[in-house]
């Protein structure tokens, strides 16, 4: 008999170990809707709740379904006039500044999607082409059935599997990377391990039918995403016939094991599911994982045929030195991390920064491209996380774009300086470009005279050196990112402004603004131009700064600081203002014409 508390007691010891690699991958799950659907409700009723009293929108408001309503009955003339009305409701009874619903692209597509009118665009450009509005709704409702299965197909329904290939890694190994997200694309198994679900699927729900059959079957069938996480090539009935076999007598014994969470859903329930998210979702996986390396043991001491092809030893305990000699030969001699002395140091261990490029700076540069190489390999060596390339499935090598990127590398000072002005111009071009294209003419964007925007130029350096500690995880770094430019966006407004009286820029009236400061859609851009900055763009420029000469390089970077103070004095007396610059009656006269 299987030892209830025992399970539990391992389970809290997994998820204390990796708590918030954990947490998050139940949040995804949670997200996705592949598992823990009840986590989020609480939430959604109240946000809607919220949003209904914040908007004072009715119960009975129209909305897009009334619009394609509308079009089957009086044409697309009638129900865009109706979009339209929808739409002017909306704005009209908003009264969160916040969420504002009338500039931005992200406050178009709110629009759009809420008053359907996006729906019937779709549908007339399907209508000409079959000749039949009917057939267009028709072939639009098909599409976007087809959608919704496609990604639950291959994302919500898979998603299962891999986080519970996650959480059997997790309770093995001190490291689990966020590389093991894609594990079934390495070994290219992602399809099969989705039509194993799917398959499982169709039979949960033909026995649901029944009175009592689909309680059955649904602890008869609950093993099939633990098996296809350990092997993910076996065949679709094979799992399921294995998992079935497996769960003969125990399927009361998991029923009460699902029931004796009953008192964490209860508190979910009480704290509108946060309990949930931030603890018994992860709690609750973490003990069906140990429940299910029990039955796996027993399955195989028992002998249950097709327990033979559950052979991945190394998921459940390390391999020897020997093994991991053999598999990884480069990660055998220990590489330690190079250093510098001193000050300088100090700013290349922190901030990815060199004041140098002497003899001693580039042979650090050198160790540490060799180091970075070596720490790819060094954990799984050192049997601190999973040995893929001693995985049953041969996983396939990463396939890399640009083999020279090395995004954890050091900076001169002097490339520094001049990624500032590239990245500043940028930024000029981007505005420009913006401004050339809806209005039709050249505006000299930002405060100063020269082709520079420094928000741009200074947003990528302090990303690029304030955050250099957290570049090895990406999704950290993302919203670091975000963070980091928002305040600083939030900040250079409002001295700004406070100087000289005037706004540069004004997101008012933008989805998700604030205080017309700075708003989500410009934040996404900052965010993915961030991220492309530092670990695409700053590489890249790196290596053609370094081509050119020395000298050269330092006498560009002081002729743009000298143009560039000089340019900061002169607009502080005389700043840059006019038409498309600081007049935003005349931008809301061009954004109606």
């Amino acid at each position: 008999m299987i030892e209830r508390k025992e399970l539990k007691r391992s389970a809290k010891q997994v998820v204390k170990k990796h708590y918030v690699f954990l947490i998050v991958a139940c949040l995804i799950a949670a997200l996705l809707s592949s598992d823990f659907t009840y986590s989020f409700d609480q939430l959604s009723a109240l946000n809607e709740e919220t949003a209904q009293t914040q908007h004072n929108l009715p119960s009975s408001s129209l909305d897009a379904s009334d619009v394609i309503a509308e079009f089957l009955v009086d044409g697309s003339q009638a129900s865009e006039e109706l979009a339209q009305e929808i739409t002017d409701e909306r704005i009209e009874n908003s009264t969160d500044p916040i969420f504002g619903l009338t500039n931005g692209v992200f406050a178009r597509i709110v629009n759009a999607l809420t008053s359907g009118s996006i729906y019937i665009q779709i549908i007339q450009a399907i209508a000409s082409i079959v000749g039949s509005d009917s057939l267009a709704i028709v072939i639009l409702i098909g599409l976007g059935l087809l959608f919704i299965f496609m990604i639950w197909f291959f994302i919500q329904n898979v998603f299962t599997v891999i986080l519970r290939r996650i959480f059997l890694e997790a309770r093995t190994y001190e490291k689990v990377p966020f590389s093991r997200y894609m594990f079934l694309s390495h070994v290219k198994k992602w399809i099969h391990a989705s039509f194993t679900l799917f398959l499982t699927y169709i039979y949960q729900t033909l026995w649901s039918l029944t009175i009592i059959g689909g309680i059955i079957k649904h602890y008869s069938y609950f093993l099939v995403p633990y098996i296809v996480a350990e092997d993910p090539s076996i065949g679709a009935n094979k799992a399921i016939t294995l998992s079935r076999k497996m769960m003969k007598g125990h399927k009361w014994e998991c029923f009460k094991i699902d029931l004796s969470f009953i008192g964490w859903i209860m508190l979910s329930g009480i704290t509108l599911g946060l309990s949930s998210l931030f603890y018994s979702n992860a709690y609750q996986v973490a003990t069906f994982s140990e429940y299910y390396v029990t039955l796996r043991k027993e399955a195989k001491e028992k002998g249950i045929e097709g327990s033979e092809l559950l052979n991945d030893h190394y998921l459940y305990e390390k391999a020897s030195v020997s093994e991991l000699e053999k598999a990884y030969p480069e990660a055998k001699d220990k590489v330690e991390r190079p250093r510098l002395k001193g000050v300088k140091g100090f700013f290349a261990e922190f901030f990815g920064l060199l004041f140098k490029e002497g003899k001693e700076e580039k042979a650090y540069e050198e160790e540490l491209k060799y180091y970075e190489r070596y720490r790819e390999v060094a954990d799984v060596y050192e049997g601190k996380s999973y040995p893929t390339r001693l995985f049953t499935i041969k996983e396939s090598d990463k396939r890399v774009i640009f083999d020279n990127l090395e995004p954890m590398r050091v900076y001169t000072i002097w490339s520094v300086i001049l990624m500032f002005f590239i990245f500043s111009m940028i930024g000029w071009l981007w505005e420009v470009s913006l401004h050339l294209i809806t209005d039709g003419t050249f505006v000299n964007r930002g405060a100063m005279f020269g082709p520079w925007l420094p928000i741009y130029g200074s947003g990528g350096i302090l990303i690029l050196l304030l955050l250099k500690k957290f570049r090895d995880k990406p999704w950290l770094n993302f919203i670091l990112i975000i963070i980091v430019c928002g305040i600083l966006e939030y900040t250079t407004s409002y001295v700004m402004e406070m100087n000289n009286g005037l706004k540069w820029w004004d997101y008012t009236g933008y989805f998700l603004n604030l205080n017309g400061r700075i708003c989500a859609e410009g934040l996404m851009v900052f965010g993915i131009g961030g991220m492309a900055f530092a670990y695409v763009l700053a590489p890249v420029f790196d290596g053609l700064i370094k081509k050119i000469k020395p000298s050269l390089t330092r006498t560009l970077c002081i002729i743009l600081v000298i143009a560039f103070i000089s340019d900061m004095i002169y607009s502080h007396f005389y700043p840059n203002t006019g038409e498309g610059i600081t007049d935003y009656a005349y931008i809301n006269r061009v954004e109606t014409l």
